[in-house]
Order: C-alpha cells, then structure tokens, then sequence
C-alpha cells in the first residue's frame, strides 16, 4: 500500500480545530454518493476491528473521503495487511502523521 509520511502540527485550540472540522464534514457529505459513504462505513468498520484505537473517524473532505484511526495501535496484523492489499487495489491511500493514520480515497 502506497504510505504517506505527515508532519502536521496539533492545533493550540483544540475545541475549536474539532468544532470546525465537524461543520466542514457536515457541509461536504452532501457531495458524494450513498455508494461511496457506505464505502466509508464499511472500512470504518473493518478498521475497529483491526485496531486498537481511541476511536475511528470519517472526514469528508472536498476532493475525497478520509478515514482516521485516532492512537492506532495494531491489534490483527495478518488482517490488516489483507485489507490493506485490497484497498490498494481500490486507490485507497494510507497517511500516518501523529495523529493517527488516515485511509483515503476519492
């Protein structure tokens, strides 16, 4: 799987960092598909199972759908490496930045 290294910096406020991505993610769902927000569920669903993580998240952005694992910790490798070839296979793109790693696709 193609990997990207992040180098983001935490946001000082971060109250505010969480309430303005949450009204950004409101106002860009409406631009895609039922398909592709069930495509978004599903690997949200696949990614608790393979991680151990505080929590799991998606981010519609406005050129693409994110899935973040927030303190992601391996708990299956076997099945993540699996899951992983598949979604390559997809055009799926995997980020990992201090804040967790993020799964993405368009």
């Amino acid at each position: 799987m193609q990997t990207r290294k992040l180098d983001t910096q935490e946001s000082t406020v971060k109250w505010f960092a969480a309430r303005d991505a949450r009204m950004r993610n409101i106002a860009n769902a409406s631009l895609y598909t039922d398909k592709q927000k069930t495509r978004a569920e599903r690997m949200k669903l696949a990614l608790e199972m393979v991680y151990a993580a505080k929590g799991v998240h998606i981010n519609y952005r406005k050129t693409k759908i994110a899935v973040k694992v927030d303190g992601a910790l391996v708990r299956r490798k076997g099945d993540l490496e699996q899951l992983e070839a598949d979604w390559t296979k997809q055009g799926v793109i995997k980020s990992v930045s201090a804040q967790g790693v993020i799964y993405s696709f368009a």
